[in-house]
């Protein structure tokens, strides 16, 4: 028989036909995926082999023939069990089943997924046909034909991602996933380890333990063999009766024995050497301890446990799995079958060959000897429980665009976590039945880091704004936010890297390839970014919301988008924008991570004032930061009088300096401020030197040195002129300025934000903007010493450079 010659069923190349003695199945579809072509993924000399099952599950019927379509060939070509084909079913594409029957037979057709299920229909008394789209789920599948509800066929195909390659992203990205969360579980677990009193959880499934046990079996064989190599033991004293003649070495125990049993003590005048009654004797027997080393451990028996109990659960795994005798999915039967094959092999090892374990008790050997600790950690992962989620684990088949935005959250944790200390996380919790992971789309996460070098702590949000932060228009919900609290800054800096399993393969030709030339995220998603960047606001005080204030909290927003090739991708518009907006896209897969990984250092690094220089201001804002940054308000003035000066200025609320001492008198409108500096040389080596007090100034006026009366006044000053400068409330500064090997002559300006900001007097010497921006950013980097041409800094004419001490 055969297919209707015309109609929608007709549409698109046969790419697998399935004869049986009951009917044939038949999948139609385009062959080939335009992104796949485009990046050129999948290809055989990168070793991708698709997967193919095709069995008949019952008695009554045979599979007689199936036929492949070949690529190279263009043609079907017939296909033996067990042989691996070029991949033809990818994600987001196509394909119509067509179920052809030979005899009026009630078969329906079966898939897990409920709409796929249903897309599957009966077309008239012989014909089952639909059309299925995978969607963004890849990996292994399987569609069966039942009869009567139950399975007599099934085909098991293997669904490519179009937008990665399946063996170095696809793979390593389920490799990461199911990594960073067994790295995060035990790291919840790390510090209660050494409790003893955990115990198997009821709750746990069979398929809950198999996947965590692919993720630590490997290690836990290296710990075991790692132990082999220098297993624990006790000495075991063995006693034996034997001949004296044959007595090597006789100690307390050899005395106490004979002395219970004097009839083995023979008389003997000439040799003997054990006087009773003033008689000689020898023994004729006597008692030889021997020290032999014995495995027989609680920490052995322990492992011994720990491996007998796994096998134990494997085994039952492949019982509930074993159908009609047979597993159903081989790959997992060879799995097992292998990781049985290793545990026998560690049961064999003499170090193991020891009892039961009656009670586990936590010693210092299973919490701190090498292969041992690995072993007890592993365990209490197997045996505690893990209850995940939307099930994290099981991602073989799975939606690839979810599994994408996972990994990418779990990613970004990763790069911060190698350079920067984990405070806290509320990802992986705990409670009595076990631990939880609490990630997906209905659920938000938080990790906490700290900056070793500078003390600063900042924030990744998972599917979750930060406090305070919303819209006032329409739901935002960005799948990853970080936040950054700098030093001497009272603002967060926060910055969204959105997660879309979306590009535009800038095929040659399409409106795409000819604005951007090379593959890059999909336009819409930057405008995402942009109204994400505009629409998230953070409310200032408190009250009526007419009341409050609102400031536009994001200073980034990034697409993270699927793409390999990171060199190509610096030329493309939407990296260049990070630059020049501050919003743009990163590629960012598995083998892809260094623009991203360079990102947040620099980000992470930046001065409050870098940070906020790359956020796009309103018109103008540029100049009014300057002329405040650049205006200098504050007087540092010496004090040539010592403490005497000192305790005069701070009782009666002034500081005065020679009026010739400034060299331009109109700068006395614009101080705002005054600051006492304390010399060495004045206030010694072991006083409080430095800037330690500054206040406002509420008035100045120009008077005889005669006038000013709070202080004595040196022989032929007192008709000098002299300014006098009235302080509202003296005020001690919260971190000093302190000399740092330098001084000042008579005065030196500056600015308050300098003055905030300055840990040594010669920063404050700091002008150019050149010099300012320099300092800034070696400043984050650690302590920093400005050199100047001069060791009074404000006799000082330029600034000679700013080092990293």
């Amino acid at each position: 028989m055969a297919l209707p010659p015309s109609g929608s069923l007709n549409q698109g190349t046969v790419l697998l036909r399935v004869e049986t003695n009951w009917f044939n199945f038949y999948i139609r579809g385009k062959p080939f995926h335009p992104t796949v072509e485009s990046l050129q993924l999948h290809r055989e000399g990168q070793g991708v082999n698709a997967h193919l099952l095709v069995s008949a599950l019952g008695s009554s019927v045979t599979v007689e023939k199936a036929s492949v379509f070949d690529p190279e060939t263009g043609e079907l070509a017939e296909w033996q069990p067990g042989e691996w084909r070029n991949p033809l079913f990818y994600e987001t594409q196509a394909y119509q089943v067509v179920v052809e029957k030979k005899e009026d037979l009630a078969l329906t057709f079966h898939h897990e997924n409920v709409h796929l299920r249903q897309a599957v229909e009966p077309l008239g008394q012989m014909i089952l046909a639909g059309e299925l789209n995978f969607q963004n789920e890849v990996g292994l599948t399987e569609l069966q034909l039942r009869l009567h509800g139950e399975p007599i066929f099934q085909i098991q195909l293997e669904i490519f991602p179009a937008k990665m390659d399946y063996q170095n992203d696809y793979r390593q990205i389920l490799h990461d996933v199911n990594q960073q969360i067994y790295n995060l579980s035990f790291d919840f677990l790390r510090k209660t380890y050494h409790m003893t009193g955990l115990r198997e959880t009821g709750s746990q499934s069979l398929t809950e333990f198999f996947t965590i046990l692919q993720v630590v079996f490997g290690q836990l064989v290296q710990a075991v063999e790692r132990i082999q190599a220098s297993p624990h033991a006790s000495m075991r004293v063995e006693n034996r009766v034997v001949e004296a003649a044959r007595v090597r070495k006789a100690g307390r125990e050899t005395a106490a024995y004979l002395t219970k049993r004097p009839h083995l003590l023979v008389e003997d005048k000439k040799q003997g050497f054990i006087s009773m009654n003033g008689r000689m004797y020898t023994p004729r027997h006597a008692l030889e301890a021997r020290r032999q080393v014995d495995y027989n451990t609680q920490e052995n028996r322990f492992v011994r446990w720990v491996l007998v109990r796994v096998s134990k659960k494997l085994s039952e795994l492949k019982t509930r799995l074993t159908q009609g005798g047979r597993m159903q999915d081989p790959l997992l039967a060879k799995r097992i079958q292998g990781m049985q094959g290793q545990l026998q092999r560690l049961l064999g090892l003499d170090f193991l060959q020891v009892g039961e374990m009656r009670q586990l008790t936590v010693t210092l050997v299973l919490q701190m000897a090498p292969g041992y600790r690995e072993v007890h950690r592993h365990y209490l992962m197997l045996m505690k429980g893990l209850s995940v989620q939307s099930d994290l684990f099981k991602l073989s088949m799975k939606d690839v665009a979810q599994l994408y935005e996972y990994w990418c959250f779990l990613k970004i944790h990763e790069l911060l976590r190698r350079k920067y200390e984990l405070v806290s996380q509320d990802l992986v919790r705990v409670n009595r039945t076990g631990l939880f992971v609490t990630l997906d789309r209905t659920q938000k996460a938080k990790m906490s880091y700290r900056n070793p070098v500078s003390g600063e702590v900042f924030s990744l949000y998972y599917n979750a704004l930060p406090p305070r932060d919303h819209s006032k228009t329409l739901g935002q919900k960005p799948d990853n936010v970080l936040t950054l609290k700098k030093n001497d800054s009272p603002v967060e800096y926060k910055y969204i890297f959105d997660a879309k399993y979306r590009m535009n393969p800038a095929v040659e030709g399409t409106p795409y390839y000819n604005i951007y030339k090379s593959p890059g995220p999909v336009e819409d998603d930057i405008n995402t970014m942009h109204r994400y960047r505009d629409a998230i606001v953070y409310a200032e005080g408190s009250g009526h919301e007419l009341e409050r204030e609102y400031e536009r909290s994001m200073f980034g927003a990034y697409v993270l988008f699927p793409y390999g090739d990171e060199e190509k991708f610096r030329e493309h518009k939407f990296y260049r924008s990070i630059g020049l907006v501050n919003v743009g896209a990163f590629p960012f897969l598995p083998n892809a991570t260094s623009l991203m990984e360079a990102f947040l250092d620099e980000i992470i690094l930046d001065s409050p004032e870098k940070a906020y220089e790359r956020s796009i201001r309103p018109r103008g804002t540029k100049d009014y930061y300057r002329n405040k940054l650049e205006g200098k308000n504050v007087v540092v003035g010496s004090m040539r009088s010592g403490p005497v000066q000192l305790e005069a200025a701070l009782k009666h609320g002034f500081y005065h300096l020679p009026l010739k001492n400034l060299t331009e008198q109109k700068i006395l409108t614009q101080l705002e401020y005054v600051a006492l500096y304390q010399s060495i040389k004045g206030f010694g080596k072991n006083g409080e030197v430095g800037v330690h007090w500054y206040g406002r100034i509420s008035d100045w006026k120009v008077v005889r040195r005669r006038e000013i009366t709070e202080i004595p006044y040196r022989p032929g000053t007192a008709d000098d002129l002299y300014v006098k400068l009235a302080v509202e409330e003296w005020k001690r500064m919260e971190r000093p300025v302190m000399p740092g090997g330098r001084g000042i002559h008579t005065l030196l300006l500056t600015s308050k934000y300098m003055l905030d900001r300055a840990v040594e007097i010669a920063e404050l010497k700091l002008e150019s903007e050149a010099d300012l921006a320099q300092w800034r950013e070696k400043r984050r980097q650690g302590s920093v010493k400005v050199v100047l041409d001069h060791q009074e800094v404000d006799l000082a004419r330029q600034v000679l450079g700013v080092e990293v001490r």
